[in-house]
């Protein structure tokens, strides 16, 4: 394991964790925990689970520990008794625990709920380490537009967006040709596209690379999410749609690509962990190290690249529409996959009934007019609701899709 170099007064940073229990919150907790002397931990926020948040924050010695769930307040507290530790509940006191003032603010809440609190870390945080790739998704012009105003560093978690991040040449934006995102092209890569229809939640939820919640990882077997990281990357880089691409990698080592009209392409390669992204953030804009092992390219042997079937994934191809179409399209298609990906894991609709439901939900709600992008939160969570409401509409009660 390497060695930590001693921290300086200069090194030292605050940070604080939304949503501390999922997979970006635990790797989190690693890192701060093999660097205690140099990172200090304020907040730890969590949706559901008050025993672990109240352990995690122990373990961190956070000052604060916030669960969403306001029913689960008394067993916060109770479990946080003698620590001295703060406690607080509801989604108000998440966004008031993502206003507090830290060097960075690591934002890994799930879904459209992390957006409030990712907005109201802009101007209290120096930099927002962003996880949450549905602040983008669903306000990506509202968001950045505010964090460039306050003078908020945006530092991307995703590994596809943070290798980008370390190969984006700014000062030669106008040089780029072509950004690449890859993908591992999830469980169901090969399996008949006649088969996807008796796909299982187990099934889906077995990714071969990553090891990641479960919306996620139904994202990652749609390729919804790389559909939804195009629309980051959009947000996060001076490219156009058009400069956006998506190429198959199952090795999962080349994580992110930059074209230039000089011919050059550079990539960032490293081994599927996330601590890799994330300690690079509360790096930056230095290195140090972790304990992730280096790649061994030797080992790995080969590396192939393809092109993504969008028969197989549709939801790919829905994505990349609604980039096109702009923010209210985005907010719209980000609401209805989430409405549909618990309807699956629920055990309530088919794999193949996902697109279907996004794509209803779209036409729906353009039938009217080209959708508007939101201009405030209010705006991107009422575009939110409608649309989640709409594509609930839009199963039976049974959970399948209504013709």
């Amino acid at each position: 394991m390497p060695t930590v170099a001693p921290a300086s007064a200069q090194d030292a940073i605050s940070i604080s964790i939304l949503g501390a229990t999922g997979s970006i919150g635990a790797s989190t907790i690693d890192l701060v925990l093999a660097d205690p002397d140099r990172i200090s931990v304020d907040s730890l926020t969590a949706s559901t689970n008050a025993e672990k948040l109240a352990h995690e924050a122990r373990r961190v010695g956070a000052r604060l520990a916030v669960i969403a769930d306001p029913d689960r307040y008394g067993e916060l507290k109770a479990a946080l008794s003698g620590s001295g530790i703060e406690a607080a509940a509801g989604r108000d006191a998440v966004v008031a625990a993502a206003g507090r003032p830290v060097d960075i603010m690591v934002s890994a809440i799930v879904g459209a709920a992390g957006l409030a609190p990712s907005l109201a870390a802009i101007g209290a945080a120096k930099a927002i380490a962003l996880a949450n790739k549905e602040t983008l998704v669903c306000a990506g012009s509202l968001f950045m537009g505010a964090a460039a105003k306050a003078g908020t560093e945006i530092l991307p978690v995703d590994s596809e967006h943070n290798a980008i991040f370390q190969v984006f040449e700014r000062e030669n934006a106008g040089e780029i040709a072509e950004v690449i995102i890859t993908a591992s092209g999830g469980p169901f890569l090969r399996m008949p596209r006649e088969a996807l229809a008796t796909v299982t939640r187990e099934m889906a939820l077995r990714h071969p690379k990553w090891v990641m919640g479960p919306k996620i990882t139904i994202d990652s077997a749609t390729l919804m999410n790389k559909g939804l990281e195009l629309i980051e990357a959009f947000h996060l880089y001076p490219v156009e749609p058009d400069q956006l691409s998506v190429l198959v990698h199952p090795q999962s080592v080349v994580h992110g690509l930059v074209r230039y009209r000089d011919g050059s392409l550079l990539a960032e390669l490293g081994e599927p962990d996330m601590r890799t992204p994330i300690g690079y953030c509360l790096s930056w804009p230095r290195r140090r190290p972790t304990s992730v092992k280096a790649l061994d390219l030797a080992a790995v042997g080969t590396l192939t690249f393809e092109r993504p079937d969008r028969d197989r994934f549709p939801c790919l191809v829905l994505a990349e529409a609604a980039l096109r179409e702009g923010d209210g399209a985005t907010c719209v298609l980000n609401a209805a996959n989430e409405v549909a990906v618990e309807a699956f894991l629920q055990g309530r609709t088919g794999f193949t009934d996902i697109p279907v439901v996004v794509e209803r939900t779209l036409s729906h709600m353009a039938a009217s007019g080209p959708l508007a992008a939101p201009a405030s939160l209010d705006a991107a969570m009422d575009l939110d609701q409608t649309a989640r409401q709409i594509a609930r509409e839009g199963l039976d009660f049974k959970g399948t899709v209504a013709s």
